[in-house]
């Protein structure tokens, strides 16, 4: 989508703007430029995430420690970039400090997922997973289909990488929460877009 050249818009500007469009993805970054792509997701793509959100689901369901998000909702950063992601966990010492949850948050959640889509640049998304942590994300997942590899991001920079085959730890930020995506991810590399 282009959109011609304007001023950049407000933070409930931007919120009425992506509510208006419920089937774009919309992120803006610290300058005030509109990234926007179709929501639209394949099956496959649609069925990994759900399963990945559910084992984070079942795992904050079990520990009490606070609320999982899916895709769609937006954060306001301190950098002032808007960014989303496909899952998210904020704890309830944050989550309860929220006055107004009907609309997009103003903070970075303590942990977030990304699944690359077949389309996405790895590069940008390694550089998103960056600007997650430099605002305040604690612990950041990057899960690469492709490249069956998931990129863990914490401290500042990018920590390590862990095959399917391999367990992910939710560390201190998500104790106890060990997850082995081979365990339930499906992957057709027949798929020309790979998602």
């Amino acid at each position: 989508m282009n959109l011609p050249s304007i001023k950049p818009f407000t933070d409930s500007e931007l919120v009425s703007f992506c509510f208006a469009n419920p089937d774009l993805n919309v992120e803006r970054d610290e300058q005030g430029q509109l990234f926007i792509q179709m929501a639209a997701s394949t099956a496959l793509m649609s069925a990994n995430r759900s399963e990945l959100m559910g084992e984070i689901g079942i795992w904050n369901r079990i520990n009490k420690k606070g609320k999982v998000l899916s895709s769609g909702c937006g954060y306001f950063l301190p950098d002032t970039s808007m960014l989303t992601a496909d899952i998210a966990w904020i704890s309830f010492d944050r989550w309860n400090t929220i006055t107004d949850k009907r609309s997009f948050l103003a903070l970075a959640p303590d942990f977030i997922i990304e699944l690359m889509a077949g389309t996405d640049n790895l590069d940008v998304l390694k550089a998103k997973m960056v600007k997650w942590i430099e605002n305040g994300v604690k612990l950041a997942w990057l899960v690469c289909m492709e490249e069956k590899t998931t990129y863990v991001y914490q401290n500042g920079n990018l920590k390590c990488k862990v095959s399917f085959e391999e367990y992910l730890s939710g560390g201190t930020v998500l104790p106890g929460l060990d997850v082995r995506l081979s365990d339930f991810f499906e992957i057709d590399f027949n798929v020309s877009d790979n998602e």
